[in-house]
């Protein structure tokens, strides 16, 4: 049997904690270990792979970069796709771009798609990137992701960066609300698949109704102990919506062994367990 036939889940949503990723953090690195309560310790990308082969998963691995905001570069796409490369049984590579970049963002991910096959692009966060997802100017950047059949992938809801400090960092909640900009991208493209990731508290109820009302859009459960996800999520999670969830765990914000043992415990009907633990992601990415 091949490892493929093997796999028992698809973690959608993981950090890389190697050196370049934590030093690209800047000051959010402390914030967020504090706001999350615990530290981010260096994880070389072969460590990350055999905690998820030894689990018999595979996990997509996502960048950022927020120079235009923050003044800090983001870490050189070319780790993620060299991860990829030596790995291929785990990892997924998703590019990470400042969308304030444009053309230069464009030229990045048909770059990254030609030469490292990325499936997907982000995760962009709109809030800490502070730009809004359905703005004009930034169209043909998602449009280019539709072109060369890439995911993409949008935080949603409250976010950790900036949390907790005076001002929130500066970075606006409004900016992180599904609808109506992501709504609205999803409208305006539906060939384009989106994964809105987390439940996008407080929004949950907005972000529910967008993953129902467009099957281009996806959602993605990472962020949250699954024992505090609010009741409307796991029921239209286990009913109108089973199609397009996805299990993420925000490694290294939660481990995929407490997502997973928190899941279990959670009332869905096996058919749902099995698509959003893996049929879901594989058809999304054509494993």
């Amino acid at each position: 049997m091949s490892r493929i036939d093997d796999l028992v889940a698809i973690d959608v949503h993981t950090h890389p904690q190697t050196e370049e990723f934590l030093a690209a953090m800047g000051k959010r690195h402390q914030q967020m270990a504090k706001h999350f309560g615990r530290e981010r310790p260096v994880v070389s990308f072969a460590e990350q792979a055999d905690q998820y082969r030894d689990r018999k998963m595979m996990a997509v691995i996502v960048n950022s970069d927020s120079e235009t905001t923050s003044g800090i570069k983001g870490a050189p796409n070319d780790l993620i796709g060299k991860a990829a490369v030596d790995h291929p049984d785990v990892f997924i590579p998703f590019a990470g771009i400042d969308p304030w970049k444009g053309e230069a963002a464009i030229e990045e991910i048909r770059r990254m798609h030609g030469e490292y096959g990325i499936k997907g692009v982000g995760e962009l966060n709109p809030a800490r990137q502070k730009f809004l997802a359905n703005d004009r100017k930034f169209m043909p950047i998602w449009e280019t992701c539709a072109e060369l059949g890439l995911v993409v992938m949008f935080h949603a809801g409250f976010p950790g960066a900036g949390a907790g400090t005076p001002g929130g960092g500066g970075y606006r909640l409004e900016y992180a609300k599904p609808v109506p900009y992501l709504d609205d991208v999803a409208a305006e493209l539906p060939e384009l698949k989106i994964i809105s990731a987390h439940p996008a508290w407080p929004w949950h109820l907005e972000n529910l109704a967008m993953v129902w009302h467009k099957s281009n859009v996806y959602l993605d459960l990472s962020g949250w102990a699954p024992k505090y996800l609010p009741p409307e999520v796991v029921r239209y999670a286990d009913s109108l919506i089973t199609d397009r969830v996805l299990f993420g765990s925000d490694w290294p914000v939660m481990s995929a062994d407490r997502w997973m043992d928190e899941f279990a415990e959670l009332p869905f009907k096996p058919e749902s367990r099995r698509k959003i633990l893996l049929e879901n992601a594989r058809g999304l990415f054509g494993i």
